[in-house]
Parts: C-alpha cells; structure tokens; sequence
C-alpha cells in the first residue's frame, strides 16, 4: 500500500487484487471515518488490520480499532503499526 492513498484509492486496490467490499461496508467504513475524524490513511490502515485479522471486513471490529488508533493520536503508519503491536493485535 502506497502513502497518502485516499480511502477509495485503497478499496480500488483491494478491489484490484480480488477483495471486493460490499457497498454497506465502503458506507461503514466513511461512517467511521467521519465519526473519528480519523485521515484516510489511518482508516487505510484500520481497513488493512481488520482484514488481515478477521479474514472479512467486520464493522465493529473496524470501528473499535479506529477509535483506538484515533484515541492513541498515532503520527504516522509506524506508530500505527507500533501500537498495534503492543496491543497484541497485529
């Protein structure tokens, strides 16, 4: 995943590479983005950790680990990644 991609950047290449999201979740998923205000590259990134661990897109899940990264005010996809890491998630 390339920096600074837009969240709908992000599906298009999910999509490229087989993974098609359902409409209800792309709308989930800027539902969040607008209940956090998180960037679109750490929704990127809640969308990449969400899939890789529960193997589909899981709303919930989606939306607790965004609030998370929101709440913790990571800076970049490092401290993304650090966080999550020290959190067991990842």
């Amino acid at each position: 995943m390339k920096n600074h991609q837009t969240i709908e950047e992000y599906i298009d290449f999910l999509s490229s590479k087989g993974f098609r999201l359902r409409q209800d979740a792309v709308k989930f998923i800027l539902f969040g983005q607008q209940y956090t205000g998180a960037s679109d590259w750490l929704v990127n990134i809640a969308i990449e950790t969400t899939l890789k661990i529960q193997k589909e897109f899981d709303g919930s899940y989606y939306l607790s680990l965004l609030e998370q990264l929101v709440d913790e005010k990571v800076a970049n996809r490092k401290e993304a990644f650090q966080f999550l890491k020290k959190k067991g998630i990842e």
